[in-house]
C-alpha cells in the first residue's frame, strides 16, 4: 500500500462527489418537466417519439400502470433480442459469418441485457456479429439503464408528493432518461474513447504480422459505442471476452479512470435528485455519504489484501512485485485493478479490468460482498437509489421500534404494508442467490448431466464454491461480472442464471413500485421535536449498520464456506 495508491482512490472519490450536484440538478429539472439546455434541440424529437408511440405525455400512471408498462416493454425487448441472436446468421453486418446462437445461450443473453445484468456466457468477438452487438446488445444497454433511472425517479415521487394517485408516466420518464441523459453523454464519451485508441468500425477481423513473422488475428468492430453506454449505464457487457482488460476496450490509464468515473456518475447524482425533489439536499448528501463509507471501506480492504500478496509466495521468495499481480494488467497495476473491481461491483456494472478469480481470498470477498449488500453502494443507474431507499425504510422502522415512535421518513409514515412490501423486495434476491448456489453445489451429478461434462467451476474446495456463489450473486444483483474460472455456457448454468437475473430485477422492482404508490398517496407530516433527523452522521451510521447487518446475517455462512475458509487455508499453506 502506498500514498500514491491512496491518492488515486481519493481523487476518484473527489471527482465523483464534485459531479453529483451539477448532474443531479440537470436531471431534477428534466424529470420535473422543466426546460434544460438541450430542450430546444431535443424537444421536437421527444414530441415525435410520443406521437409515434401514441403516448399522452400529460397523462400519468398509478404504480400498477407504471409497473405494467415497464413489464410489457421489457417482455417485448426480450423477445426482440432473443430473435436477433437466434437469427444472426441471416441478418446483416456479420462479416465473420457467425452462426446462430444456441437456444439456451440466447435465452440467458437476452435476459441478461434486458435486466441490465449483462452477464456473458460467451466471448463477444468470437460469437456475436456486429448487428447483434449493436442492434441487439447496445440498444438494450440504453433501454435497461433508462428504465433504472425512470424507476428511481418514480420512487422519489412517492416521497415528494402528497395525497397523489400517480407516480409519473413510464414512457415519458424512459424517453427523457435516454434522450436527454444517456444518449448525449454516450456520444461524447464514445468520441473520447475513439481518441484514446478504441476501435469504432464495421470492418471484420484484421490480420497483423508479428515480430517473429507469424500472423495474429485482431478482432475489430463498433467497440467504442458499446463501451460508452456499458459504463455509463452500468451495464458492463464487453465487446471482447476480456472486457475492460482488453487493450482495444480500455486503451490507456486515462480511459481506465474516466470509465470508472462514468460508472458512478449517474448513480451518485441521483442521490442529489432525491434531495432536490423532496426540498432538502441534505437528505441526498446523507445517502451519498453512507454509500461512500461502504465503498471506501471495501476498496481499502481489497487494496490491503492485494498489496500484501500471497504469504506462501512471499515465504518462497517469489513475490518480486510486492503484491499479488496475478490476473492483473501490468499497465494498470494493483491499485487501479482493485479500484476498478470495487467500483464495478459497488455500482452493479460488471465490467472488469482484472480477473477477480486471481484476487487474494479477502480481495475477492470485497467485490462479492459489494453485490451481496443489495446493489446499494451507488448501484446500477437508478437501481442503487431505489435499493438503498428500501434499506432506509427498514432502518427507519428499526429506529422507530427502538424509541417507541411511529417510523417516518421525509414526512411519510412507514406502516405495516410498506414494511411487508419492503422486506419482500429485499429478501427475494438473497433467496434466489442462495437457493441456486445450493442447488449447483449439492447436485453435481444432475448438473453435470445437463452440462455434458464440459462446464462448471474449474477449481475444487472453497475457491470452487466461491466461483459458484459469485456467479449467482452477480446474476441476482444484476451485476454481470464474472469471477472467472466458471464455464457457464451450458443449459444448466444458462437457465438457472437467467432465472436468477429475472428475480433479481423484477421481483424487487414490483414491490418497490407498490411502496412508491403507497407513499405518494399519503399526506406529508410536518417535522416535530420528536422527528428522527435523517440528514446527519447518526442516520448515516444507522443506515450503514443496517445494511451491513442484513448483508452479513444473510450471506456470512456462505462467505465462511468460500473466501473466508480459503483465506485461513492459505495461511496454513493450502492453495486452490
Amino acid at each position: 500500500m502506498t500514498i500514491i495508491g491512496w491518492l488515486q482512490i481519493g481523487l476518484f472519490v473527489l471527482v465523483v462527489a464534485l459531479l453529483a450536484r451539477p448532474l443531479g440538478g440537470y436531471m431534477t429539472r428534466l424529470f420535473s418537466g422543466e426546460s434544460v439546455f438541450l430542450s430546444p434541440l431535443l424537444r421536437p424529437v421527444e414530441r415525435a417519439l410520443y406521437w409515434l408511440g401514441g403516448v399522452n405525455a400529460r397523462e400519468e400512471q398509478s404504480w400498477k400502470g407504471y409497473a405494467l408498462a415497464m413489464l410489457v416493454f421489457h417482455a417485448a425487448g426480450f423477445a426482440f433480442l432473443y430473435g436477433v441472436l437466434r437469427l444472426q446468421h441471416i441478418l446483416p453486418l456479420n462479416p465473420q459469418g457467425f452462426g446462430a446462437v444456441s437456444d439456451h445461450l440466447a435465452f440467458n443473453t437476452a435476459v441478461s441485457f434486458v435486466t441490465n445484468t449483462n452477464w456473458q456466457s460467451y466471448g463477444g468477438e468470437s460469437t456475436l456479429s456486429h448487428f447483434s452487438q449493436m442492434v441487439g446488445l447496445t440498444v438494450q444497454n440504453f433501454l435497461s439503464a433508462g428504465t433504472g433511472i425512470a424507476l428511481a425517479v418514480a420512487f422519489i415521487r412517492g416521497f415528494s408528493r402528497s395525497r397523489a394517485d400517480a407516480i409519473g408516466n413510464f414512457w415519458v420518464d424512459l424517453t427523457r432518461a435516454n434522450l436527454y441523459v444517456l444518449l448525449p453523454i454516450s456520444i461524447l464519451f464514445a468520441l473520447f474513447l475513439v481518441w484514446q485508441g478504441m476501435p469504432q468500425t464495421f470492418a471484420g477481423n484484421a490480420v497483423a504480422t508479428t515480430l517473429e513473422g507469424g500472423e495474429q488475428t485482431l478482432a475489430l468492430g463498433p467497440v467504442a459505442s458499446q463501451a460508452a453506454i456499458k459504463m455509463l449505464g452500468t451495464n458492463g457487457g464487453g465487446f471482447f471476452n476480456a472486457n475492460a482488460a482488453h487493450p482495444f476496450e480500455n486503451p490507456t490509464a486515462l480511459s481506465n479512470f474516466i470509465q470508472m468515473i462514468s460508472i458512478f456518475a449517474i448513480g451518485a447524482a441521483l442521490t442529489n435528485v432525491l434531495g432536490r425533489m423532496v426540498g432538502d439536499e441534505r437528505q441526498g448528501w446523507a445517502i451519498l455519504a453512507a454509500m461512500g463509507v461502504l465503498f471506501i471501506a471495501g476498496a481499502g480492504v481489497a487494496y490491503w489484501a492485494e498489496a500484501g500478496g500471497n504469504p506462501t509466495h512471499i515465504a518462497a521468495g517469489v513475490d518480486p512485485a510486492g503484491g499479488n499481480m496475478e490476473g492483473k494488467e501490468v499497465r494498470f497495476g494493483i491499485v487501479s485493478s482493485i479500484l476498478f473491481a470495487a467500483v464495478t461491483t459497488a455500482a452493479s456494472c460488471g465490467a472488469v479490468n482484472a480477473m477477480h478469480d486471481s484476487f487474494m481470498p479477502l480481495g475477492g470477498l470485497v467485490p462479492l460482498f459489494n453485490m451481496q449488500l443489495g446493489e446499494v453502494i451507488v448501484g446500477g443507474v437508478g437501481a442503487g437509489l431505489y435499493g438503498i431507499l428500501l434499506y432506509i425504510i427498514l432502518a427507519i422502522f428499526v429506529a422507530g421500534l427502538m424509541v417507541g415512535r411511529t417510523p417516518e421518513y421525509l414526512g411519510k409514515k412507514i406502516e405495516g404494508r410498506d414494511m411487508k412490501l419492503t422486506m419482500l423486495g429485499l429478501l427475494c434476491v438473497p433467496f434466489a442467490i442462495l437457493a441456486f448456489t445450493a442447488l449447483a453445489s449439492a447436485m453435481p451429478d444432475w448438473r453435470t448431466a445437463m452440462e455434458g461434462g464440459t462446464a462448471g467451476p474449474q477449481d475444487s474446495g472453497p475457491h470452487g464454491f466461491t466461483e459458484i456463489l459469485y456467479a449467482y450473486t452477480s446474476a441476482g444483483a444484476n451485476n454481470g461480472s464474472a469471477f472467472a474460472g466458471l464455464t457457464a455456457n451450458s443449459p444448466f448454468w444458462n437457465l438457472t442464471l437467467g432465472l436468477t437475473m429475472l428475480i433479481g430485477r423484477f421481483a424487487m422492482i414490483v414491490p418497490m413500485l407498490a411502496v412508491a404508490g403507497s407513499l405518494a398517496a399519503k399526506p406529508k407530516i410536518p417535522p416535530s421535536v420528536g422527528t428522527f433527523p435523517t440528514h446527519g452522521p447518526l442516520f448515516v451510521g444507522l443506515l450503514v449498520g443496517v445494511i451491513l447487518i442484513m448483508g452479513g446475517l444473510t450471506f456470512f455462512p456462505a462467505l465462511t464456506l468460500g473466501p473466508i475458509a480459503e483465506h485461513f487455508a492459505m495461511l496454513r499453506g493450502d492453495l486452490y
